[in-house]
């Protein structure tokens, strides 16, 4: 909305008419909830491959069917207010013309959510950085890759487009590549996920040298000028190891001696990668962690280690007396669940059970004197000095 302030003080808001497509209003909120709904198709279609181009090509097309109404957007079109007003336009040309600015509101939207969409996928932070071709390299220039010392290079080597190795006394644990296809390809794929990098949204601005003790969470570091690597530099994966860390160089990358970038909670060198704009050089002995990908040259001084990749795309790889090992990702370890031990359940034992004698009971025994348990055998005190024979007494 405007707002103009009159002679007479009095503020009077002009409220804009809607944009015209072919002489009809295009309402901001299907706009708006088309724009929503291509956003998450078009994210899809890529996700799975769809070219953009033949996407734009779609809308493309679109407006070319819908030129043939409204010419330059206006044309030979009576606003809907008059069409709805004319008594005299034939039915049939009103709703050619309906059905033309149908499709030419369609095309706008296209447009417009395509734009916005890929906007979107633009600005998005890369999770994975795939390197492609150029996943087994551990050097690779683009003019000359010469070393000297003894280097031990645990991965690929290749050179394109330039055909100049100068080995030294190295030792390649892997394939040399010099101006072959194989090179070719690589240089390809580090040319496009240089882009990937360099493209990455910053999470946050480095503007003084790294290290010193410092440690940083995952996320994507950019610097507009140069990165200093000065002392050590602890990047911290959070238990995650698929964390993903990106330094962001607008020029040069390099590295006091002695400096060195560790790896705790999870963080891994397969993951951390070094955007430089222009060249990078690691000073004597540094431990460095991360693939490098230079737009210029790369330089490793003497006895520095790498943990990762030297990647140039359109200068020299220069070594002395290093040791550059290709990163792999480790899977995390699962422990192996273990089911919990029952015992064994142990059924009571009862008892033995022991059998009493029975105790005869004499009922018509008196209380007078002990009672008889056991039949007498022989004669029987009669108490007056007599003996009586026990088969009497017991007849």
């Amino acid at each position: 909305m405007s707002a103009s302030l009159p002679q007479d003080g009095i503020v009077r808001t002009a409220v804009a008419a809607p944009p015209l497509v072919c002489g009809y209003p295009v309402r901001a909120t299907p706009v708006l909830m088309v724009t929503i709904w291509l956003r998450k198709a078009i994210v899809s279609a890529l996700g799975d491959g769809t070219s953009y181009a033949a996407l734009v090509s779609a809308s493309s097309s679109l407006h070319a069917h819908s030129d043939a109404c409204v010419g330059d957007g206006s044309a030979g079109v009576t606003p809907e207010s008059d069409i709805s007003r004319s008594t005299s336009m034939p039915a049939a040309p009103r709703r050619a013309r309906r059905r033309a600015a149908s499709t030419s509101a369609l095309a706008a939207v296209l447009t417009v959510g395509m734009t916005l969409a890929v906007g979107d996928i633009a600005r998005a932070a890369p999770s994975v950085v795939p390197l492609g071709a150029a996943e087994t390299f551990a050097v690779l220039g683009g003019t000359t890759v010469s070393n000297t010392g003894s280097t031990v290079i645990n991965g690929d080597v290749g050179l394109y487009p330039g055909n100049s190795i100068v080995p030294g006394p190295w030792v390649v644990n892997g394939t040399i590549y010099n101006a072959t296809t194989e090179a070719q390809a690589a240089q390809a794929s580090d040319t496009s996920s240089y882009g990937v990098l360099a493209s990455a949204p910053s999470t946050m601005t480095v503007s003084a040298p790294l290290g010193g003790g410092q440690t940083l969470t995952p996320g994507v570091y950019t610097s507009a000028s140069s990165l200093q690597l000065d002392g050590s530099l602890t990047l911290d994966g959070g238990g995650d190891p698929n964390a993903l860390f990106v330094f962001q160089a607008g020029s040069t990358l390099t590295s006091a001696s002695s400096s060195s970038v560790n790896l705790i909670n999870g963080a891994q060198a397969c993951n951390v990668f070094w955007q430089v704009g222009s060249s990078a050089t690691l000073g004597s002995s540094t431990a460095f962690r991360g693939s490098i990908l230079a737009l210029t040259s790369i330089t490793a001084t003497t006895s520095a280690t790498i943990e990762g990749r030297l990647l140039a795309q359109n200068g020299a790889v220069t070594l002395d007396s290093n040791t550059i090992t290709v990163p792999s990702c480790a899977n995390p370890v699962v422990p192996p669940v273990v089911p919990p031990v029952v015992p064994p359940v142990v059924a009571p034992v009862a008892p033995p059970v022991t059998s009493v004698p029975p105790v005869s009971v004499d009922d018509e025994a008196d209380d007078d004197g002990p009672q008889v348990r056991r039949v007498p055998r022989g004669a029987v005190d009669t108490g007056d000095g007599s003996l009586l024979a026990a088969s009497r007494v017991w007849s």
